[in-house]
């Protein structure tokens, strides 16, 4: 009984750890690696990093491609879903729209 209750804990604080919505582009910066969005009215800046996982539609992409997308053609207000730890204030993992 002590295990599965240790389990639940740690799965609810796994959830509050990294939690995924929808969010607009606000800015990229190349040069820092750091993504800003906003999120409701709230503008929040965070870490992209190598381990950084990224899927257009149900298929994985690479990093670099949706980062220079990122850099060169995103506008301001452009909806995507990410999934964040807010600890270490990182991106882990970046959800685009399909090509259709």
């Amino acid at each position: 009984m002590r295990k599965f209750v240790l389990a639940g804990l740690a799965f609810v604080l796994t959830i509050g750890l990294a939690i995924a919505s929808e969010v607009a582009f606000v800015k990229y910066d190349t040069d820092k690696k750091e993504l800003t969005i906003k999120e409701d009215d709230k503008t929040a800046t965070y870490k992209i990093t190598d381990d950084t996982k990224v899927k257009r539609g149900e298929k994985d992409a690479k990093l670099e491609n949706v980062l220079k997308y990122f850099g060169e053609k995103a506008k301001e207000g452009d909806k995507f879903e990410i999934t964040v730890d807010k600890d270490k204030k990182t991106v882990t993992e970046i959800k685009l729209k399909g090509k259709k």
